[in-house]
């Protein structure tokens, strides 16, 4: 019988699925982004107000820059875990990373829900 020791973390299988479903996400919004720039025309401030000022774009856009932020965390802490070995410095970046991706998540959706 082989008796398995389990160190660290047990991130695996759940950030490799928040990783494909938050980029899923991102890739529908790009897509669907595309596809009305595309059939819009010439663009001016009043026809992208319009464009971006419904409530489901917003709710989308919103749901893009969180998908966003949250598959930027999994990639950053995966590497200040994989590449940085004193651990004074990784807690450092991975606090650095937090802050700085909850304040452009909330300064996006901020600017996005004032339009």
């Amino acid at each position: 019988m082989v008796n398995r020791i389990v160190v660290g973390a047990h991130y695996g299988l759940k950030d490799w699925l928040i990783q494909r479903v938050t980029a899923v996400v991102m890739a529908v919004w790009l897509v669907v982004m595309l596809g009305l720039l595309l059939l819009q025309g010439p663009f001016s401030f009043e026809s992208w107000r319009a464009l971006i000022g419904g409530f489901c774009m917003r709710a989308f856009t919103s749901l893009f820059f969180l998908s966003l932020m949250y598959h930027a965390w999994v990639g950053l802490r995966d590497i200040w875990m994989d590449y940085v070995k004193p651990v004074w410095l990784r807690l450092s970046l991975q606090v650095l990373t937090v802050l700085a991706l909850i304040w452009w998540a909330v300064w996006s959706i901020a600017l996005l829900w004032r339009i």
